[in-house]
């Protein structure tokens, strides 16, 4: 069983409906959001958690409630408001690649953060205005006792011009403490560089631990004490919605297993390498592929999981 958390996960971002649109398929509208996605594999992983997000008082509202609901996440008051829910409709090709579409609505009230172990932030909510500049003063009040950690999730639909959505998000990177990106986050924002280059250059910033994800080619993580690669593992690919999501999850709990969440830990965290930390990009490797099999964002729980 999974080491309980002294405190609370705080996930913070959006909550959307992808309508998920197939060839010759009528929509399938499903629960989605990269936080919110976040949040759901984490308690499905038995680490508890609570999201900070905006959702409007329609009916897709109430599919994202009673989703959350269905996963034990409670939402942080306040995530509720008059207007509309946020959509996005990803087109799944014929490799089971998911292309992205957005009609985002996404404020956050900044008051008062409730005691946390980690705040985990990224991807839309992270950046996209008027909630992003509030999401990063409340994880810059969170990381005097918090662990913080942030998955850029790039979306260039919404993220504006490449220079600004790059200074945006590596201010980011320095505010935290673990980081993890995808290869083609990297090729979007610094093309021509490896991600290893880049993966060193955002340590700099001064996180403890940036991984980069690679699809079916694995993972690569860098800290202070060294770098490690995994393979991902074998597995048939319904398609890859969720995939990353799934796979910081895994990240997420396997540090709360080690029990390296909390400021007070920030020394282990910053010491991680070798056996300890490739075993714990084995286990969001592992989450990761379970997800990838089947359709849509739906991450394990740890019964499902062998290792």
């Amino acid at each position: 069983m999974p080491a309980s958390p002294t405190e609370p996960v705080l996930v913070i971002g959006e909550a959307l409906i992808d309508l998920i649109r197939r060839p010759g398929q009528p929509d399938d509208a499903r629960v989605g959001g990269s936080p919110l996605n976040v949040a759901v594999g984490l308690s499905r992983l038995g680490v508890p958690v609570e999201l900070q997000t905006h959702l409007g008082s329609d009916a897709y509202a109430d599919l994202v409630t009673a989703h959350l609901a269905a996963n034990d996440v409670p939402l942080v008051p306040g995530s509720i408001r008059d207007g509309r829910t946020s959509t996005a409709v990803a087109t799944i090709g014929a490799d089971g690649a998911a292309s992205y579409d957005f009609a985002i609505d996404w404020s956050v009230e900044q008051g008062p953060v409730a005691p946390a172990g980690l705040v985990h932030t990224g991807s839309i909510g992270a950046v996209l205005e008027p909630g992003g500049s509030a999401v990063v003063e409340i994880v810059r009040s969170a990381r005097e006792r918090a662990t913080i950690s942030y998955d850029p999730n790039v979306r260039p639909q919404l993220m504006g011009e490449r220079d600004s959505a790059r200074d945006r998000i590596e201010s980011l990177v320095g505010l935290a403490d673990v980081v993890k990106a995808s290869d083609e986050d990297i090729a979007w924002l610094h093309p021509g560089l490896s991600l290893q280059e880049v993966a060193r250059r955002w340590l700099a910033l001064g996180p403890a631990l940036v991984v980069v994800t690679r699809g079916g080619e694995g993972a690569y993580a860098v800290t202070a004490a060294g770098a490690v690669e995994v393979i991902a593992p074998a597995t048939a690919v319904a398609d890859t919605i969720g995939a990353g999501d799934s796979f910081m999850a895994g990240l997420l709990a396997g540090l709360s297993d080690a029990g390296l969440l909390g400021r007070d830990r920030e020394a282990d965290l910053r010491a991680l390498a070798g056996e300890e930390l490739a075993r714990l990009l084995g286990f969001a490797a592992a989450c990761a592929a379970v997800t990838v099999s089947r359709p849509g964002a739906d991450p394990p729980r740890r019964a499902e999981l062998t290792v």
